[in-house]
């Protein structure tokens, strides 16, 4: 596989609600790749601040922008990944940036590895104007990794450092409408059963932890037919269920913070056969047993707390 061909056939796409103050930075930054794709697709998810018209003002004939009403960036994503042409899809948040190698190096990666279902990439967070390396697995050159026993202690796959088979991703149903938060990693399971994950180590992508609108700081309680408990497989390989373990003990952490206790204890109940998460499902019972309006304070300062320490979570 000549990768100059592979970089030809991937489609980049963008989901873009209320991000004004970024979008026009991460757009040059895909037109400035030394590899261009096939296609940009942003796909506006109902923004309300003008997002869509700094796409419209930027006149590029590489990118194409759609709108739709907000029905939540899972729903964006897909609509984004039917409508592309490309045989792979490089995600892109619509505040965070490429370095102008990063298609050309997911290319390489693509063309030595064709057989994969996901491609990741090394990364920075950007916080306060200064940038911090990501924590990635170590795997020299980069190839084929353990995707769920990398990712229960370091960063694999993150939206705008992943690359998945267009095909693959939708067979599996795509990214799961309606989730609000840790529907990347519903998807990354389903498509780590089905497929073996590359990883370059190469940082080339800028994650804006700092950034407006980020889900994770605008929590809101979900209604959606999917669950990480859909995805509890006694027959499944051990490593997987403990990843989805800590992926949904991860997220009733913010639902205990936002108020969802019943929620966020179901999950520390459903979960409770972990061995490798007991931590998290400890922090969830402590936050569900203090009085709703002092979780907030407890969490942000306990994160703030991690970050100085680590300059590695997001």
């Amino acid at each position: 596989m000549d990768p100059y061909y592979v970089a030809r056939d991937i489609s980049v796409v963008i989901p873009l609600y209320n991000k004004a103050a970024e979008i026009g930075a991460t757009l040059r930054s895909v037109l400035c790749q030394t590899q261009p794709p096939r296609e940009i697709i942003v796909v506006d998810d109902g923004s309300t601040d003008g997002s869509a018209e700094i796409v419209e003002r930027m006149g590029s004939w590489a990118v194409t922008l759609v709108r739709r009403s907000n029905g939540g960036v899972s729903a964006a994503r897909n609509e984004a990944m039917r409508m592309a042409s490309g045989r792979w899809v490089a995600l892109l948040d619509g505040d965070d940036m490429w370095y102008p190698d990063y298609l050309k190096d997911m290319a390489s990666l693509i063309a030595r590895y064709p057989d994969c279902g996901a491609y990741g990439s090394g990364f920075y967070v950007e916080c306060d104007g200064r940038r911090t390396l990501g924590d990635t697995p170590r795997n020299g050159g980069g190839g084929i990794v353990d995707f769920f026993r990398e990712s229960m202690s370091r960063y694999v796959l993150i939206p705008s450092a992943t690359v998945l088979r267009r095909d693959l991703a939708l067979r599996l149903g795509g990214f799961p409408e309606g989730m609000r938060m840790g529907e990347d990693q519903y998807l990354w399971t389903k498509i780590a059963r089905s497929a073996p994950v590359a990883f370059s180590p190469t940082p080339s992508v800028v994650y804006l932890r700092s950034a407006s609108n980020r889900s994770a700081a605008s929590y809101r309680p979900e209604h959606t037919r999917f669950s990480f408990e859909d995805l509890y497989d006694p027959a499944a390989d051990e490593m997987s269920n403990e990843y989805v373990a800590r992926a949904a003990l991860g997220k009733a952490l913010i639902e205990s913070v936002s108020g969802g206790t019943d929620a966020a204890a179901r999950a520390v109940e459903f979960f409770s056969y972990n061995r490798l998460s007991r931590r998290i499902a400890t922090k969830v019972r402590i936050l569900n047993a203090l009085p709703p309006r002092l979780r907030p304070a407890v969490f942000t300062a306990y994160n703030r707390l991690a970050w100085a320490v680590a300059r590695k979570g997001l």
